[in-house]
């Protein structure tokens, strides 16, 4: 039996998607939750738990986006165009955002809540946009031949809308849980009270998605309960509210770094809730990776280069956060 190449992309892209979520996510919400702290000093210590790490997470995005225009060009081409908009917003909130990270250091007191309201604008705008494509990849796309054949408007939906509020939810509360794992004393206190309600919420609106996406979608319907998916399905729900229940805990003992790992747990059993929902499709509802992927020569030459850079983005990775460990101080921070 030869080697999947399909797979081994589809793992990789997988991969690529859920690390730039857990790692972008926790600085986007940050500046999501910059609307419920006024207090500049605590708002500089907020930025400054991400500063030395903040544009590196987003290697992650670029090697999810490159590996499936590289391995999966139709899934590319049919998603790029059917999503043109939200994409484009996406990256429109990213430069905000990035922008606003670097000026607000340098801009002087007069300037300053400018460049606040850009950076929580940013945030709020490409986590939003992020949601609402997570919401239309699962509503599926209409394709003919292998062109996309749906309205231009076609993501926007109630349901993708819907996605995007609970996207909001969970980066900031994966937000939250880093500033708790990185500062103390009050900002610590406001982010630990902060917490509770933010997974709370969050609970809420995953239970929604829950039922809203197989009632929404016939084929995920048939996914989910149909024997044996069933079984490999259930834990997922199981192991969500054994989680929350564990943060909660850990809250309530005012727990520095557990928070943050359980949230980390959260979001992962979210990422693979989605990935029964689809797989093997990756144009849902029905063009396989099989079906969309490049040529077992393009592949392989692309896997080549893979196997070299994928490894020495996880060793700078680590070794940033490895030096960059620690709680933050109010004296210490980017300049």
């Amino acid at each position: 039996m030869g080697i999947d190449l399909s797979i081994i992309w589809f793992t990789i892209i997988v991969f690529a998607t859920l690390m730039y979520i857990i790692m972008d996510g926790f600085d986007l919400g940050i500046g999501i939750l910059f609307p419920f702290n006024k207090d500049p000093v605590e708002r500089d210590m907020m930025v400054n738990t991400v500063a030395p790490v903040w544009d590196g997470n987003e290697t992650w995005l670029i090697l999810g986006g490159a590996a499936l225009f590289g391995a999966f060009p139709l899934a590319y081409a049919v998603i790029t165009t059917a999503l043109a908009v939200p994409l484009t917003i996406m990256l429109i909130g990213l430069i905000f955002r990035g922008v606003a990270f670097e000026f607000r250091f340098k801009a002087t007191e007069e300037h300053r809540p400018f460049w606040d309201k850009a950076f929580i604008g940013g945030s709020f705008l490409a986590t939003f946009s992020q949601g609402v494509v997570l919401g239309a990849v699962i509503s599926g796309f209409e394709v003919t031949g292998r062109t996309y054949s749906g309205p231009a408007l076609a993501w926007l939906t109630p349901f993708s809308l819907f996605c995007g509020v609970g996207l909001v939810l969970a980066y900031a509360l994966l937000g939250s849980t880093w500033l708790i794992m990185k500062t103390e004393n009050e900002l610590h206190r406001k982010m630990t009270a902060l917490t509770k309600p933010l997974l709370l919420a969050l609970l809420v609106v995953i239970a929604i998605v829950s039922v809203w996406t197989p009632l929404l979608h016939e084929n995920i319907l048939h996914r989910w309960f149909s024997l044996p998916n069933l079984f490999w399905f259930l834990p997922v729900p199981v192991l969500v509210l054994a989680v929350a229940w564990g943060l909660l805990s850990a809250l309530k003992r005012h727990a520095h770094y557990t928070p943050f790992l359980l949230t980390l747990a959260l979001v992962f059993l979210g990422f693979t809730g989605l990935g029964i929902s689809i797989w093997p499709n990756i144009i849902p509802p029905s063009i396989t990776i099989w079906e969309a992927a490049s040529p077992p020569q393009s592949q392989g030459f692309m896997l080549v280069g893979g196997l070299l850079i994928i490894p020495v983005i996880l060793v700078y990775t680590f070794w940033s956060y490895y030096v960059f460990r620690g709680k933050i101080k109010p004296d210490e921070g980017y300049h």
